[in-house]
């Protein structure tokens, strides 16, 4: 009995750990990726991006209202 409940605990933390990877962690670096390399990329390099934006979107989603994504404010010297 003991060894059944250490398994479905290992099991447990198992899953968390993986949806915690794959909703929260692989995401956060999708976006500072993201945030580093958009405006600077070659073409095949912005389909991988593309590829990770849709492999992680329910991450993508939960971490959106979050981070700030907006380009950076240009100085235009008069």
């Amino acid at each position: 009995m003991r060894q059944m409940l250490d398994s479905t605990l290992f099991v447990l933390l198992l899953y968390a750990g993986l949806g915690g990877a794959y909703l929260l962690v692989i995401p956060g670096l999708t976006y500072f990726y993201l945030q580093r390399r958009w405006y600077v990329v070659s073409s095949v390099e912005r389909v991988f991006m593309y590829l990770l934006v849709f492999l992680f979107f329910p991450g993508m989603l939960l971490l959106s209202p979050f981070l700030n994504f907006r380009p950076k404010r240009r100085e235009i010297g008069a």
